[in-house]
């Protein structure tokens, strides 16, 4: 799995015009699934995004988690995150897991993610054409892959 976190002010996800979730101050997390992806990916990374220490304590330092700062958590699905750019200029998708595949462990993603925040979280329509806007904060972006734990 693969997810790109943006800490924010608030972001939202707007689907056919209709505001389908928002937050306020918290993580923008996109989630790309591959096929070789399972429970074992899902527990590692929502173990490490509700301990990231990205959120500021009170000397400005970013030192607490989401956990201590009480923020909230979007997530939308991103196909594109595998995107291969090796030959030409259209990117190929191939790496990306199958509907099948990816919509129950995007599901599962979400439920384990919420349970470990402690309390539910924003989510986007898998494969729905959304329309997500954000304020980053500070700016804060953080790319992870389950295939690669640097």
């Amino acid at each position: 799995m693969r997810i790109v976190i943006q800490r924010v002010s608030h972001a939202s996800v707007t689907i056919e015009g209709h505001c389908k979730s928002s937050i306020g101050k918290g993580m923008l997390i996109l989630v790309g699934i591959e096929e070789s992806d399972g429970q074992e990916d899902i527990d590692w990374l929502c173990k490490k995004i509700v301990n990231l220490r990205i959120f500021d304590d009170e000397n400005g330092v970013m030192n607490k988690s989401i956990l201590e700062d009480g923020g909230e958590i979007l997530v939308i699905s991103q196909f594109t995150l595998h995107a291969s750019t090796r030959k030409g200029n259209r990117p190929s998708y191939i790496k990306a897991a199958k509907p099948d595949v990816s919509i129950p462990l995007y599901e599962q993603f979400c439920k384990d993610l919420s349970d470990a925040l402690g309390k539910e979280i924003g989510t986007g329509t898998f494969g729905a054409d959304m329309k997500v806007e954000l304020l980053n904060d500070g700016p804060v972006t953080i790319c992870m892959d389950t295939k690669n734990k640097e």
